[in-house]
């Protein structure tokens, strides 16, 4: 698939302008003039900046006529089914982590990802544990990034 350089930029501004407003809801400091929405601020303002180039760019190059361009893999079933698994997979982890946990449903959707693109059923299960364990013990362990135990919260290590 083929975007002309317009729609990403303001695909790009429009998630920039979200960055902004959730980090105006980040918690104050008392007493400091800035706060913990700064850095997140500074990045989107860079964003939105990086988006009007597109924009202007995909302007000034709008002689194709079409805004977007599908390529071949989106006339195949096969890929169409997996791009909407991977954004399924995404979504599924943004609203049932804190239900569910890390681990378990990070074991789910990279077993289900690796098997549908084309791993055998042990290998895809065994992968997924395994990068599931690193990815944890990396994240959690060694970053202290606090992830989700959802229901395995009664035996979190």
């Amino acid at each position: 698939m083929r975007m002309n350089d317009a729609v990403t930029g303001a695909i790009l501004i429009l998630f920039a302008i979200a960055v902004i407003l959730h980090a105006q809801t980040f918690p104050r400091l008392h007493g400091q003039d800035y706060g913990p929405d700064l850095f997140p601020t500074i990045i989107a303002s860079g964003l939105m900046l990086c988006g009007a180039i597109l924009i202007g760019k995909g302007w000034a190059a709008r002689r194709e006529g079409r805004l977007v361009l599908l390529g071949p893999w989106a006339r195949d079933r096969r890929m169409r089914t997996n791009v909407a698994l991977l954004v399924a997979g995404v979504l599924a982890y943004i609203l049932f982590a804190n239900f569910i946990g890390f681990i378990p449903l990070s074991f789910v959707i990279l077993a289900v990802l690796t098997v549908r693109l084309g791993a055998s059923p042990l290998a895809g299960v065994a992968t997924a544990a395994a990068a599931t364990l690193v990815i944890h013990t990396i994240f959690a362990k060694l970053l202290l990034v606090p992830l989700p135990w959802g229901l395995l919260l009664p035996v979190a290590w």
